[in-house]
This record gives structure tokens, C-alpha cells and sequence, in this order.
């Protein structure tokens, strides 16, 4: 079982939500949480289109969403919403799908306009599907991405707000897992 999930939700097979997740996967695991990636384009198309919610495949992840402590979720922004096949998927989970989780949101964009995106679009969705707890979003504009192979660095200013973000989602989980465990091994490797 995964301690959190990310759900990539774009359509491209090289995003910068994608290369996103995959630094946020990175330091997360460093705090001896497990993660594991799905990524919506991967996910048959014919199961999206038709709305196949008994689908194998949409059953398998909405069953690994269900037994994580939290989600992370990217999308890139296009004509200020997330994107269509991300809508796609989140239609087919269940309605409390979100239940006692944290949800990270995180979007990209070519320019700060969409920011809002998160709150007026990404978050209701969210929030209908009983999240727990939604971390304030974060948004990132593309030309503060850059990205070199299997590197990405940020601007400084995207950066402290994403490990932030992270730090916060790292603790809500170390502490769910104490909670469960009685441990302090994890909490402490957080701090």
C-alpha cells in the first residue's frame, strides 16, 4: 500500500505537472513514506470515454486511493480549467473516493491568469469527492520550470512553496501513520 498517490493528469507523455510530481515523489519518499504514480493518460481511454466505472483497471486505482493517507494531484491548466482527461477520471471514482484523505492540488500553466484555476475548478471537484483535508494549492507558471533530462529546478520562490506544501502533506501523513502505528519512527524522521 502506498502512503500517497499521485495522479498525473495530463494528457502529454513529458508535462511539467508530470516532472512536477515526480520531485514531489522524491521528497516524499525521503521521509520513509511509500508513493505510487498514475498517470490518467495511461488509463485505457475507452474506460474514460464511456464512463467504465467497473472498468479493472479504474476499480484498481480507485481501490489504491482508497487505502493511501494522502493524494497528490497535477494538471496542467488549459483555457482556465484542469485538464479533460484528468475531469475524466475523477468522474469515474467513487463519491467518497477523497474520504479522510489529504489532497495536495498542484497545476501548470503558461501564465499567472489561471492561477485561480486551483480554487475555482480543481478544488470543488475535489471537495465533491469528500477529500478530508485540500492543502492550499499550489501553482507554478511554466517558464519558472526548467527542466533537463530527468533534472528539474524551479525559481527559488516555486520552490519554497512547493517543499511547503510537501512539508505540510509530510507531516499530516507521519502523523496519521503514528496514529495508526503508536511509532514515533517516522514522525521523528520528518521533523
Amino acid at each position: 500500500m502506498a502512503d500517497v498517490i499521485t495522479i498525473a493528469g495530463s494528457p502529454s507523455l513529458t508535462s511539467r505537472s508530470s516532472a512536477v510530481l515526480a520531485y514531489a515523489r522524491q521528497k516524499i519518499e525521503r521521509h520513509g513514506l511509500r508513493t505510487r504514480a498514475l498517470n490518467v493518460r495511461d488509463i485505457s481511454p475507452e474506460d474514460l470515454i464511456y464512463g467504465r466505472v467497473d472498468s479493472p483497471e479504474v476499480l484498481e486505482w480507485a481501490e489504491q486511493i482508497a487505502q493511501a493517507r494522502a493524494v497528490i494531484v497535477a494538471t496542467p491548466i488549459y483555457k482556465a480549467a484542469y485538464s479533460g482527461v484528468l475531469k475524466a477520471f475523477l468522474d469515474l471514482l467513487p463519491q467518497q473516493a477523497l474520504a479522510g484523505k489529504v489532497v495536495l492540488p498542484i497545476a501548470t500553466g503558461g501564465s499567472p491568469a489561471h492561477q485561480l484555476a486551483i480554487d475555482y475548478a480543481l478544488r470543488p471537484v475535489l471537495a465533491a469527492l469528500s477529500a478530508q483535508q485540500i492543502i492550499g494549492g499550489v501553482y507554478i507558471i511554466d517558464s519558472q520550470i526548467q527542466i533537463d533530462g530527468a533534472s528539474i529546478q524551479f525559481e527559488p520562490a516555486i520552490t519554497n512553496r512547493l517543499d511547503s506544501a510537501l512539508a505540510y502533506l509530510i507531516d499530516e501523513v507521519a502523523s496519521r501513520v503514528h496514529s495508526v502505528n503508536g511509532s514515533h519512527t517516522l514522525a521523528s524522521r520528518v521533523a
